[in-house]
């Protein structure tokens, strides 16, 4: 095993960069190309590039386009988001969907629905922010009331136990109010009917979000490794982390926000990308990014294409792949690929 992990990494990140970014492109076309409705890569090519107006051009540019852009910031957001958390909390199980993030947006956002029926996708965002920044500090205040600080079992023990709080609260209010449907339709993890003016108000947060966390990359790094280190060379380490949570939950809060719940993208991305990569958080971000966006863009397309003309919901797909994932981790102690 010892040489399988040092064979990655004697391969220069740039040429690591360049496969994924690779990845990435395929994994947009083959998006883009399958679906219930089948497209060819010239029509693709006319719809994004000319003016030409046909039934299949249209419905590129208007249906599957914004929902494919939409994949593609909800999955880096949410990979990047686990990658900080893990950091951060130095916990190995971290994810955003298992931590009370995802589930206090989606009660938010159940309750948005009832005091503002006619809210627009901006309040919306704003509301999944405040669950997901209220979702966080239940799950650590909850781990931490013991003895002994926070423990990665018992961060993840507290965060199922506050999302099966949350998600009952979405579930309570939606039924009580009759708005079960609406609610249902966020919380299935789905990216049906992404549009243009959802992606133009959220996907702005999520590269704002993306760009802090490269830049306090460096300092993350050092984070993860060491708490005192850190402050021995003079980091700001409360300053730091509290930036970091607040891009946590900018990240994850404007993913539901777009798409709904969905989980453990967050768990599976950064383990894969440290075993090719490495502990420096200054190259697992960016590569988690691509990552996750690429993962993000093949699950929508299997989804779309395994039961076609009908859907499969992406968040089932990714729930089936995640879970045997998480069970892997805790099995390992925390280390899927060492």
């Amino acid at each position: 095993m010892r040489s399988f992990m040092s064979q990655p990494r004697s391969i220069p990140f740039v040429y690591k960069l360049i496969l994924m970014f690779v990845l990435f492109i395929a994994s947009f076309i083959a998006a883009m190309v399958f679906g219930a409705a089948d497209t060819e890569i010239n029509e693709i090519w006319l719809a994004l590039t000319s003016d030409v107006t046909t039934d299949t051009t249209t419905m590129i540019r208007e249906i599957r386009l914004p929902r494919e852009v939409a994949a593609i910031f909800v999955g880096a957001a949410l990979a990047v988001s686990g990658a900080i958390m893990q950091g951060l909390t130095r916990n190995p199980l971290a994810d955003p969907g298992l931590l009370g993030l995802t589930s206090g947006a989606n009660a938010a956002l159940a309750i948005s629905l009832v005091l503002i029926p006619s809210a627009n996708d901006f309040v919306i965002m704003i509301a999944c922010l405040i669950g997901a920044a209220v979702g966080t500090l239940m799950a650590l205040g909850i781990s931490a009331m013991q003895k002994g600080g926070f423990s990665p079992f018992r961060l993840v023990l507290a965060g199922a136990a506050v999302s099966a709080f949350l998600h009952a609260i979405a579930e309570g209010v939606g039924i009580y109010f009759k708005i079960s449907k609406d609610v249902s339709m966020w919380t299935a993890g789905g990216l049906i009917g992404t549009s243009w003016d959802q992606v133009q108000v959220i996907v702005p947060f999520i590269m704002i979000g993306i760009a802090i966390s490269l830049l306090l990359a460096r300092q993350l790094t050092i984070l993860s490794l060491n708490q005192d280190l850190a402050v021995g060379l003079g980091q700001r380490t409360t300053r730091v982390k509290g930036i970091l949570f607040i891009v946590i939950i900018l990240l994850a809060g404007a993913a539901v926000a777009l798409v709904g719940n969905m989980v453990f993208i967050g768990l599976m991305i950064p383990h894969i990308v440290r075993a090719v990569v490495g502990t420096d958080y200054r190259l697992i971000l960016p590569m988690s990014a691509l990552l996750g966006a690429s993962f993000m863009l093949l699950a929508d397309t299997l989804g779309r294409t395994i039961h076609a003309p009908f859907e499969t919901p992406v968040a089932a797909i990714v729930a089936m792949i995640g879970f045997p994932f998480f069970l892997l981790i805790v099995h390992k102690g925390g280390r899927a690929f060492s």
